[in-house]
């Protein structure tokens, strides 16, 4: 992290940027308490928008990854053809601490049943086992959790239910006016440039990053519209 913010910091122009690492929800809200820059996912982006005053300004790319990225759920093979099949299930996700987002990327189906639980996990794999199972569990998993399905040993039990539309993966944002435009124009730069010299690209390799490249403005408000959808 140290590396990262003293490469963008060079790249801007100037010195005084750190950052931190903060896994969890929680957390990541307190940390927006005072910071004015931040890389997060995009159920942590969807579920904190309006409360924190998050503004979308580039797409952050994983390693090996698309820019835009689909959500797909899996369940138990012929266990579940409709949204109403879910009553009484229990839905693991790595974005479970944003139950709405959580419905959105499986709106596809139809609404979700009112007993449906929701949970947060990033541990997906003994979700996936359980499902295999015949266990009353579906799974919704990310792009790069999803890559990795077929190489499961119990993957002939499972099929994918739905997929979402093609979503921003991971987002950079400001915060509130914490940031003036003066201010953050360097910044943007030095991110979309960052790979361009040995010190960039050693400091994207260490968070795992690709790239950072412009919003994809309608895959972002396909995520917010199904984000917002009455469910």
């Amino acid at each position: 992290m140290d590396a990262f913010a003293a490469a963008v910091g060079a790249k801007a122009g100037g010195g005084g940027l750190a950052a931190v690492y903060e896994p969890t929800d929680a957390g990541g809200v307190k940390k927006f308490e005072s910071a004015a820059i931040g890389i997060v996912s995009l159920p942590f982006f969807l579920a904190h928008e309006k409360e924190l005053g998050l503004h979308a300004r580039l797409e952050a790319v994983q390693k090996g990854r698309p820019a835009l990225e689909h959500w797909t759920l899996v369940a138990q093979k012929g266990r579940v053809t409709k949204a109403e099949s879910l009553a009484g299930f229990t839905i693991v996700s790595s974005s479970g601490f944003a139950p709405d987002f959580v419905r959105g990327a499986i709106a596809q189906l139809g609404a979700v049943p009112a007993n449906v639980k929701i949970t947060q996990s990033a541990a997906v794999l003994s979700a996936l086992r359980r499902a295999a199972k015949g266990e009353p569990v579906a799974v919704l998993l990310d792009g790069s959790q999803a890559g990795s399905l077929g190489s499961l040993p119990f993957a002939s039990q499972l099929e994918t239910v739905t997929t979402s539309p093609a979503w921003p993966a991971g987002l950079v944002v400001t915060v509130d006016s914490k940031i003036s435009a003066k201010a953050w124009t360097p910044i943007q730069n030095a991110l979309l440039g960052l790979g361009a010299d040995r010190a960039g690209a050693a400091a994207l390799e260490g968070l795992q990053m690709e790239k950072f490249v412009p919003v994809d403005e309608a895959a972002l408000a396909s995520a917010r519209k199904s984000f917002a959808r009455p469910q």
